[in-house]
C-alpha cells in the first residue's frame, strides 16, 4: 500500500468518525426542537451561533485554519435549523404558530397575544430578524414586529428587514405602552447604580432618566429581557425599564410606574406572512417603491393620492444598499385594492417607480385610550 493510499484509509476512517458524530448531534438537534417547541422558543438564536464559531475557533490547535472551521460550523448549524425547523413543522401543526421578539412580559407578547389569542403557540426570539428567519423557515406562520412608536419615531431595522424578506404585512396592532423603573424586592431607588432596557425604553423614558445623571445606562435586547436579567442578577443596585407584565413574570417591585415622557405613549405593531389576505374589512394599504430619477417623479407619485382623493397616512424613506443617495420610500394610506381610486393612484406610482411592491392590505387598528 503506497502513502496516498495509506492517507485515503485515514481520512475514511475519519469520515467513519464524523458521520457517527454527525448522526448523534443532529438526533441531540431533534430533542433541542422538542424542547423549543415545548417552551415555546424560536430556533434561530444568532448570538447562541456566533458563541459556538467562537468557542470552536478557540479550542483549534492550528489556528490557520479557521476560517475553513468558521465555515464548517456555519454550515453544520444551517443543516441543524433544517432539520429542527422539520421537526417543528411535523410536530406543531395543531395551532397558529408565531413569533414574536422577546421574552415572556414584552410588549412584543402582549401583542401577539393580543392579535391571536392566547391560545395561539407563540415563539420567543432574541432578534427583530430572528422573526423574519423563522417565518421563512417554516417554524412560524406569522410575525409580530414593533414598527413604530409615537414618541420616538419609525423603527429603521424593522423597514429594512421589510424591504429585505419577501414577506406580507396582514394586520396591525397598536398598544398603549407604558414603562416603569423596577428592581428586585427590597430594592429601593436611591439603591440603583445601572439601568437595563431596550433603547427605545431609554428614548421613551428619557425626561426622568435626566433626574439620575449618575446612573449608567445599559441597552438590552429587549425591555422584559432586562426585567428577567434584572430579576436573575438578585442585585438592589439594578433595575429595569419595562412594562408591568414582565414586573408580574419575573417577580419584581415596581420603583416607579409611568416614566415615559409622554403619557400617550402608543407603539404599532405589524402582524407578517407569507401570503396576503384581503377581505372587504381591509381598510389601509402598505406599499414599498424607489423613483426613478426624474424630476418631478417623486410628486408626480405622491400627488396621485390627492387627485384620486386618498388620504395618506405616513411615509418613510430608507437609503437602497449600495446604491449611494438612492432611497426606498414606504408609503402607508387608507382603502381597499379593489377601490377604483386606489388602483389608479397605485397605477401612477407603478408608473414613476423603478420598483413596486405591494406589501398589504389589511384592517387598520386605532388603540383605546
Amino acid at each position: 500500500m503506497n502513502e496516498l493510499e495509506k492517507l485515503r484509509d485515514e481520512i475514511d476512517s475519519i469520515d467513519k468518525k464524523l458521520v457517527e458524530l454527525f448522526e448523534s448531534r443532529m438526533s441531540t438537534v431533534e430533542k433541542i426542537a422538542d424542547v423549543k417547541l415545548q417552551n415555546k422558543i424560536g430556533i434561530l438564536n444568532s448570538s447562541r451561533e456566533e458563541n459556538v464559531i467562537n468557542k470552536g475557533i478557540s479550542l483549534l490547535g492550528n489556528k490557520e485554519y479557521s476560517k475553513e472551521l468558521e465555515e464548517f460550523l456555519k454550515n453544520l448549524m444551517e443543516l441543524s435549523k433544517n432539520v429542527q425547523q422539520r421537526r417543528i413543522r411535523g410536530i406543531g401543526k395543531e395551532g397558529i404558530r408565531i413569533g414574536f421578539q422577546g421574552v415572556k412580559g414584552s410588549f412584543g407578547h402582549q401583542a401577539a397575544t393580543e392579535y391571536f389569542g392566547e391560545e395561539a403557540d407563540a415563539f420567543e426570539y432574541m432578534e427583530f430578524e430572528d422573526v423574519f428567519c423563522g417565518l421563512s423557515g417554516g417554524e412560524i406562520q406569522y410575525g409580530v414586529i414593533p414598527i413604530e412608536n409615537s414618541s420616538t419615531g419609525s423603527i429603521n431595522s424593522v423597514y429594512d428587514l421589510i424591504g429585505k424578506y419577501g414577506f406580507h404585512i396582514v394586520g396591525e396592532i397598536c398598544l398603549r405602552i407604558k414603562q416603569n423603573l423596577m428592581g428586585i424586592k427590597g430594592a429601593k431607588i436611591e439603591d440603583v447604580k445601572e439601568v437595563y432596557s431596550h433603547s427605545q425604553g431609554f428614548q421613551q423614558s428619557s425626561t426622568f432618566l435626566k433626574r439620575y445623571p449618575g446612573w449608567k445606562l445599559i441597552p438590552y435586547h429587549n425591555t422584559a429581557y432586562s426585567a428577567k436579567f434584572v430579576s436573575q442578577s438578585g442585585d438592589i443596585s439594578k433595575a429595569a425599564i419595562a412594562g408591568e407584565n414582565a414586573a408580574k413574570i419575573y417577580g419584581l417591585e415596581m420603583l416607579e410606574s409611568g416614566i415615559n415622557d409622554n403619557e400617550f405613549n402608543y407603539t404599532r405593531f405589524v402582524v407578517i406572512g407569507r401570503e396576503m389576505t384581503v377581505d372587504s374589512s381591509s381598510d389601509k394599504i402598505s406599499t414599498m417603491f424607489s423613483i426613478k430619477h426624474r424630476a418631478g417623479e417623486l410628486y408626480r407619485a405622491l400627488e396621485s393620492f390627492h387627485s384620486k382623493d386618498v388620504n395618506m397616512l405616513k411615509i418613510e424613506s430608507r437609503p437602497i444598499k449600495n446604491r449611494p443617495w438612492e432611497y426606498m420610500f414606504y408609503v402607508d394610506f387608507e382603502g381597499n385594492v379593489e377601490d377604483e381610486k386606489v388602483k389608479e393612484a397605485m397605477d401612477v406610482i407603478r408608473k414613476s417607480s423603478n420598483h413596486f411592491r405591494l406589501l398589504g392590505n389589511y384592517k387598520s387598528h386605532v388603540a383605546l385610550r
